[in-house]
């Protein structure tokens, strides 16, 4: 699943693309908008919220989509192949005199009418990437469950939004926390909000993300897709487990060394399997 700095480009893109623009082409290719139509409307901005795009139009209407795990948008311009799928993956073409934005496999996408976006967005909270960005509240909405394990609670999008699994396990292993550490064990939480915000700010524009001091291709994480692999601090072998409730389970990477086990009956717990 893309992470808040992927949607955060994804927009920006979209946005230098179509913004300002008419629409000469508007093909949604999902049910229950079928039969409408944006062509003539002009593209007034495209702008990400956490893990959600909105592309805002003419006549006060918001395309709403989420990405989830495997969904894609494309900008070609004219004449050019479109590489993102074959054609049955397509779900929404957007296209202007000199650009067309195809979205792929895209799970979510609803047309709503931009003053109603809080029925998509609403629960989120503060946008690590976002205008309206908010530490405080951020972490009185991470702490609010203190007994909620640490990668649990990172991963809600309704505490801070844009964080994903990699982010996830990447920030356990900076802060040398347990991903299974309930919240309110943790001895300086506005650092994990803080350092969260710093992680997304710094690769949010570059083209590969990078958690370590290395740009080399096996060395730019820590933990995350290192399942048996040496820490790259201690070298002790990274282990992997599974961690949420059964329908939003990730796949967490740490390493028991640089992440101790303050309470070892935690990690991994009930509905983990170890590898």
């Amino acid at each position: 699943m893309p992470e808040g700095d992927t949607i955060w480009r994804a927009a920006r893109q979209l946005h230098e693309a179509l913004a300002g623009k008419t629409l000469t082409r508007s093909d949604l290719r999902v049910p229950r908008l079928a039969t409408v139509d944006l062509t003539g409307r002009t593209v007034l901005e495209v702008v990400s919220r956490g893990k959600h795009l909105l592309t805002r139009v003419e006549g006060g209407l918001s395309l709403h989509s989420h990405l989830r795990m495997d969904g894609a948008w494309k900008i070609y311009a004219p004449g050019e192949r479109w590489r993102g799928g074959p054609a049955h993956q397509v779900r929404a073409v957007l296209g202007t005199a000199d650009r067309t934005a195809v979205g792929y496999r895209l799970p979510v996408l609803e047309l709503l009418r931009t003053a109603d976006e809080s029925r998509a967005v609403g629960h989120l909270g503060p946008d690590l990437l976002g205008p309206g960005w908010d530490p405080e509240e951020a972490l009185r909405r991470l702490l609010r469950d203190p007994g909620r394990p640490l990668g649990e609670a990172l991963l809600d999008q309704r505490n801070l939004a844009g964080i994903g699994n990699i982010y996830k396990c990447e920030l356990c292993f900076l802060l040398r926390a347990s991903p299974w550490l309930p919240v309110g064990r943790l001895t300086a939480p506005e650092r994990t909000v803080a350092l969260a915000k710093k992680l997304l700010e710094a690769n949010k524009d570059r083209p590969y993300r990078v958690t370590t001091s290395s740009a080399r291709q096996d060395r730019r994480l820590w933990v995350y897709g290192r399942a048996g692999r040496p820490c790259l601090r201690c070298g002790t072998a990274v282990r992997t487990a599974d961690q949420g409730p059964a329908a939003q389970e990730r796949v967490t990477f740490w390493c028991p060394a640089c992440q101790p086990e303050e309470t070892s009956d935690l990690t991994p717990g009930a509905g983990s399997r170890p590898r």
